[in-house]
């Protein structure tokens, strides 16, 4: 049986090139052919007989030149800009890259808690006059309860993460009866969201953007928060009621936030939030890291196992 063709499409996500993606999934596949499209002319060229397609996206143009196409390999956790309908149409499955970043997304919510933990916003500030003057920690993340609200990749890597400072977690899921990896879970129910937050030393957003989460964290829940509270959203910024949250971290009903998301996006140079010495923006970057592209790779290389033994698709969305 020959082995199928892998088309990889060109792209460049956070500065790194899907030519990084073409040598790692020919280091894990050595017995296929992979070719790297960096030109249109070029992809339109690789996909014409290839099996398998890959990459950050694929319009419907390039879709009716790949004759051959099984799976659409999606390089982002996203799948929403895909001609969906035509991709089912002509049979394609559709797997995409969830989990890949939040390994890194993590590492960063760890980050933005330690610097509110550690006042670290001052030590920059300081540092910036060379001022040398002792200044106060505002505490520790041990025994700090963090909620963490959406318990996917990103929340369970960021529970893994605390559990080694030991925090008291909080989950907010959708099926609460699953259980999972913190303390205590629970569910969407307002009540229970508002409980949850009452107790929260932080609260860290890591859900999609549904009718139930959009505007979840809005004036009532800056009122439910405790003052000494920090909000960190590496959700979707229609999360969070953005001029509630104004309110909150002027009126300082609130410590602090830090945001890797904002709504708007991206948020104007002229926006009041970052003029606010107790929020800290970041330009939706969390999910940056180098080890992007082999990630994909991994997923990938095991789904081609997968097509080949009959099985079912890691990550399969369609």
């Amino acid at each position: 049986m020959t082995e199928p063709t892998i088309a990889v499409l060109r792209a460049d996500t956070h500065g790194l090139s899907s030519r990084k993606y073409a040598d790692a999934l020919e280091a894990r596949l050595p017995d296929h052919e992979i070719r790297y499209a960096a030109t249109p002319r070029a992809e339109r060229e690789a996909v014409a007989d290839a099996e398998i397609v890959t990459g950050t996206g694929i319009d419907t143009d390039l879709l009716d030149a790949a004759r051959d196409i099984e799976l659409f390999a999606c390089a982002y956790a996203g799948y929403n800009h895909l001609p969906m309908d035509a991709l089912r149409e002509r049979g394609v499955a559709v797997t995409n890259g969830a989990g890949i970043h939040a390994p890194g997304i993590a590492e960063q919510v760890l980050g933005y808690l330690l610097t509110f933990a550690r006042n670290l916003q001052q030590g920059f500030r300081q540092s910036e006059r060379g001022e040398w003057r002792h200044y106060k920690a505002h505490g520790e993340l041990t025994d700090a309860t963090v909620t963490i609200v959406g318990l996917g990749a990103i929340g369970t890597e960021v529970e893994q993460r605390l559990r080694g400072f030991g925090a008291h977690t909080i989950g907010v899921r959708y099926t609460p009866e699953k259980g999972g990896p913190t303390d205590e879970v629970v569910g969407f129910d307002p009540a229970d969201v508002h409980d949850a937050f009452a107790r929260s030393d932080y609260v860290v957003l890591a859900c999609p953007l549904t009718e139930t989460t959009a505007g979840l964290v809005d004036a009532a829940a800056f009122e439910t928060l405790e003052p000494d509270a920090v909000l960190v959203n590496v959700a979707r910024g229609g999360v969070v009621e953005t001029d509630a949250l104004v309110d909150a971290l002027r009126g300082e009903s609130i410590r602090g936030a830090a945001l890797d998301v904002t709504d708007p996006e991206p948020l104007p140079p002229d926006h009041v939030l970052w003029t606010l010495d107790n929020c800290l923006v970041t330009p939706h970057n969390a999910g940056h890291t180098p080890q992007h592209w082999t990630r994909l790779a991994d997923i990938l290389a095991e789904n081609v196992r997968r097509l080949d033994a009959g099985e079912e698709l890691k990550n399969r969305v369609d």
